[in-house]
């Protein structure tokens, strides 16, 4: 059975102005995805600054993030990192505090080859236990994750239970659904190919758009779910100026400025992240305000 189908949320970090961790607003955010449909939150993924994060910040996130949404959302922990010893350390501490799954990135900077890939995350998966996400992400690692690769993870580790694919590369996306007989559990990692990425058989997106249009996020795959496709289309398409916005620099930098100007007020990011440029400010409430979101400040 999969973790979640549907959009989960890659929820950012809301901070304080002195850059601690605001676990208030992260509360608040964590209720407002339990009422919006959201079908799953993410916590500590690149979205949530989880890089600029301490190991007792990253660890105190999940553990108030899965005793917070307990038994009504799935959460699912970031829990990646370049050395498979503190990514497995990580693991089984974030499945001891109650996430439901993990997401696992691949290493970071150091590399590795396939075969080292194929090691990494069987150490991690085989000490945590509980169901695993891999996360590949090239342009944000240097490091992709194979499909005949991310194929024999799937087939020889048991809860090594699926992909979020975020290289963009449909044809490679194909190519893991062709190789592990359409079982996989999908997730697009890219907000502009949602039904491109239903339409291989994903079960759904791990998402940036949801955060500030989460109920739009669930409809877009909810609609294709029951058949409507022309409908998940349709709205798809309509989010794409948005979510072109939310890419306009660096993720979650735009993505926070989206927030901030609905007045959701999750504070501001962590060096080396700056604040959006004021052009692109300026572009991001324009799209928000065409797609229906109110720009509050």
């Amino acid at each position: 059975m999969s973790i979640f189908k549907g959009a989960g949320v890659a929820i950012v970090t809301p901070f304080h102005t002195d850059g601690s961790v605001n676990y208030d607003k992260l509360d608040e955010l964590i209720e407002y995805h339990c009422a919006q449909e959201t079908d799953s939150i993410v916590i500590c993924g690149t979205t949530g600054e989880a890089s600029t994060l301490t190991e007792e910040e990253h660890m105190d996130c999940v553990r108030f993030t899965a005793q917070r949404a307990k038994n009504r959302i799935p959460v699912i922990a970031g829990t990646g990192s370049n050395c498979t010893r503190t990514a497995t350390a990580m693991s089984v501490e974030a499945a001891k505090a109650g996430a439901d799954g993990l997401l696992v990135v691949t290493p970071y900077y150091n590399k590795a080859t396939q075969d080292g890939l194929y090691c990494h995350f069987r150490t991690i998966a085989e000490a945590a236990k509980v169901p695993i996400i891999l996360y590949s992400v090239k342009s944000r690692t240097g490091m992709n994750v194979d499909p005949t690769t991310a194929a024999a993870l799937f087939n020889d580790v048991e809860n090594i239970v699926g992909i979020k694919e975020a290289s963009g590369d449909i044809s490679q996306v194909a190519k893991v659904m062709n190789l592990t007989d359409g079982k996989i559990d999908l997730y697009s990692g890219n907000d502009d190919q949602i039904v491109p990425v239903l339409s291989l058989g994903g079960k759904g997106v791990i998402s940036v758009l949801a955060n500030i249009a989460p109920k739009q996020a669930h409809q877009i795959c909810a609609k294709f779910f029951r058949g409507d496709v022309a409908g998940s289309c349709a709205l798809q398409l309509k989010a794409l100026p948005l979510i072109e916005q939310l890419f306009s620099e660096v993720n979650p930098i735009p993505v926070k400025k989206a927030m901030n100007l609905m007045g959701m007020e999750v504070g501001g990011l962590r060096m080396p992240l700056t604040e959006l440029t004021e052009a692109n400010t300026e572009k991001l409430a324009k799209a928000m305000t065409d797609f229906g979101i109110t720009v509050s400040v």
